[in-house]
């Protein structure tokens, strides 16, 4: 079997590392693996193509700046790499984020239409079904909707345009170029995606639900000197993780919550600029983002409690991750972020509800609510090893290409 990726980075961001570790599962199995990125230096495959260049990328970057044609740019870098798609001839072409200023879609789709291969689209957020964002749960929009406006409020959002907006033309130009594919499936890693990608003009395709999964052989519980370090020896540790705090990662509440503290207790943010450490309070110790992963698991591991605020997510790795190291989470009502967690290893917080959180994390602090750090690990163990999970993705592929075969 042959596989080709597309990606618009390879190996580095949960994206990057989703593909790299199927290709490593592929490669394993004596499979022919692929990846192919639009951004950024490759990592961890060796047989990875690059399409376009930088020039391509900041001539992308501008036409989405100014017109808000994301994903319309890159024509002729596509163009190239469509030749090197015949070159590879891929039995079965499996795409992650195709947004990113790396590629053009109407060319990539008009090639896959010709080429009718089976087709595996892995959606890790909504920018596939809108006529700009990548997400609109934080603002209530329903632009989305097939019977919706199409005129997004969220222009200067990823990717931003500070210029025209172009949604209304964007949505109808992405809507006739992913029609009509023969031998298409859609994968979502969260019920949550799956059920709004039914609504929207994907629905017509088959849709299943596979979970990422995370490297259980490095997350797990890890003991280590994180508490002597930072001196908080006999504190309770509320921690929250993200690869870049904004406002739709939920920042501001841990601000908020932290003048709600007692004298025993911290916050500890990692992934925070150097200018959001600049202006913490005394009572959250600001880490910045490491690639350092066993630090990251250390810090894990040495945690009471981790709280995700998200307003609006897919199904983000940061919870699998505590919960493999042994951590319990809260997190917000939000998008797929429920779906990691049950009673035993995890509370829900309706979304903004501060005082509710700061109730739920009395609770656990006092113990007049018990949540199983081992529960936490049997269920990362059982739900979400990457190895299992991705495996998941090479079954599909096969009866894909099976059904192609027959038909």
């Amino acid at each position: 079997m042959r596989v080709l990726q597309i990606n618009s980075v390879c190996g580095i961001g949960s994206t990057g590392r989703i593909a790299t570790d199927i290709h490593a599962i592929l490669a394993e199995q004596g499979h022919d693996s692929y990846i192919a990125y639009g951004r950024d230096s490759p990592l961890n495959c060796d047989t990875a193509i690059r399409i376009g260049t930088n020039l391509d990328n900041y001539v992308h970057v501008a036409k989405t700046r100014i017109f808000d044609q994301h994903g319309f740019g890159s024509k002729k870098a596509s163009e190239d790499f469509i030749g090197k798609i015949k070159e590879v001839n891929p039995d079965v072409i499996h795409l992650h984020n195709i947004h990113g200023y790396f590629i053009n879609v109407e060319s990539l789709f008009r090639y896959i239409k010709e080429a009718n291969k089976p087709i595996v689209w892995t959606l890790h957020d909504c920018w596939a079904f809108t006529g700009h964002c990548t997400y609109f749960d934080f603002v209530g929009c329903d632009c989305w909707k097939i019977e919706g406006d199409h005129k997004c409020i969220q222009k200067r959002s990823y990717p931003a345009s500070f210029l025209f907006n172009n949604s209304r033309n964007n949505f109808n130009r992405k809507r006739k170029a992913f029609a009509g594919i023969k031998n298409l499936t859609i994968v979502t890693p969260s019920k949550w995606l799956a059920e709004l990608v039914k609504q929207s003009f994907l629905g017509e395709y088959s849709i299943k639900v596979i979970n990422n999964g995370i490297d259980l052989d490095v997350f797990k519980p890890t003991d280590s000197d994180f508490r002597q370090r930072f001196n908080l020896k006999n504190k309770f540790i509320t921690l929250g993780v993200a690869s870049t705090w904004d406002s739709r990662k939920g920042l501001s509440y841990f601000l908020e919550l932290s003048r709600k503290l007692n004298d025993d207790e911290v916050i500890v943010l990692v992934g925070l600029s150097k200018k959001q450490q600049e202006d913490l309070p005394k009572n959250i110790i600001g880490i910045s983002r490491t690639n350092n992963i066993q630090e990251l698991v250390e810090i894990y591991t040495a945690a009471n409690i981790f709280v995700n605020p998200t307003l609006e997510d897919n199904f983000p790795t940061t919870n699998l991750e505590a919960l493999a190291c042994g951590t319990p989470v809260i997190t917000f009502n939000t998008g797929g972020s429920i779906e990691s967690i049950d009673k035993y290893t995890g509370i829900i917080v309706e979304k903004g509800d501060l005082n509710q959180l700061r109730y739920e994390i009395n609770m656990i602090k006092n113990k007049t609510k018990e949540l199983s750090k081992k529960l936490c690990v049997e269920r990362a163990n059982l739900l979400y090893d990457k190895n299992n999970r991705y495996k998941d993705y090479l079954k599909t592929y096969k009866s894909l290409i099976k059904n192609n075969i027959y038909q």
